[in-house]
């Protein structure tokens, strides 16, 4: 997908305060009018995916009272409206029975739309993490600009960007422990600097079963990429058989059951089981694992 608008600031790394109305208090009669919600359709770039029915519901609750105090950002369309930002206030006037919704109505390209709908949901601090990186990798990919034009956009440092994009590759159980709540974004940044999924599945399990904290999670991720020193005998024996299912299965679930990284090095006599543990606290967990259960 192409555009030729020009890549302008156009005040985007000022906030949504220089493009709309903000406050408590009624909203200025300049430039806001009512809108029918029927003639509203919702934003395509909108980064956010999920939208709590609860919390849909106590906005919905403060709507009835007290009207929608801030407008939403609006764009014409041939067949009416097409919302740029306010997406929870749309959707809430509708639980409220509102049929109509105080508005600002503005020319913008495609590119400031997803750019505008960014802004919002960043300077509220609400924003999946996981949501803010598929929109930053929209901004680069759909509309070709660089990670620092995406940072100026959206009033962000390039390192901010590009640690969000990070969590784009990450395993997909990171991910979808972002999404549910259970992992912050900070967690999942340090986990991506794991070298592959495995690792990363094995870390995230040590994580939630120990309630790490980010500096943690940092520390232990430290722990497991640096390499252990092997003995000379070691050294002589063969490496895993990676390209063996079965000892991966095998492996696979003694991590899930130990919740640490699990190696098995087979040998023509046998094999060996490499047990890993990070700390003396995790040393006592699974000395009590192995020994025969949680004491």
């Amino acid at each position: 997908m192409t555009t030729d608008m020009p890549r302008s600031r156009t005040g985007l790394g000022r906030g949504l305060a220089s493009l709309i109305p903000v406050g408590d208090g009624p909203a200025p009669s300049t430039g806001v009018r009512e809108v029918e919600i029927a003639r509203i359709q919702v934003n395509p770039y909108q980064p956010r995916q999920g939208f709590p029915e609860d919390e849909l519901g106590d906005l919905a609750a403060s709507i009835r009272v007290h009207g929608v105090l801030q407008p939403v950002l609006l764009t014409d369309t041939a067949e009416g409206y097409r919302l740029i930002a306010g997406e929870r206030r749309l959707r809430a006037s509708v639980l409220a029975g509102r049929t109509t919704i105080p508005a600002v109505i503005r020319t913008t390209g495609e590119q400031e739309q997803l750019a505008l709908a960014l802004v919002e949901n960043v300077q509220r601090s609400d924003l999946n993490p996981l949501d803010e990186a598929l929109a930053f990798r929209r901004l680069i990919e759909e509309f070709g600009l660089t990670q620092e034009q995406v940072a100026q956009q959206v009033g962000r440092s390039r390192a901010s960007i590009a640690n969000t994009l990070r969590l784009l590759g990450t395993a997909a159980e990171v991910q979808d422990a972002v999404r549910a709540g259970r992992l912050s974004g900070g967690h999942a940044r340090a986990l991506a600097g794991l070298p592959d999924h495995d690792t990363q599945r094995t870390a995230l399990t040590i994580v939630e079963r120990r309630s790490l904290t980010v500096r943690q999670t940092e520390q232990l991720v430290r722990e497991q990429a640096t390499p252990r020193t092997e003995t000379p005998r070691e050294q002589a024996t063969p490496a895993p058989a990676a390209d063996d299912p079965d000892l991966e299965h095998l492996a696979r679930q003694l991590r899930d059951a130990l919740g640490t990284r699990v190696e098995l090095a087979p040998s023509r006599a046998g094999g060996r089981i490499i047990i890993s543990w990070f700390g003396s606290d995790d040393l006592m967990r699974l000395c009590e694992r192995l020994a025969g259960g949680d004491r």
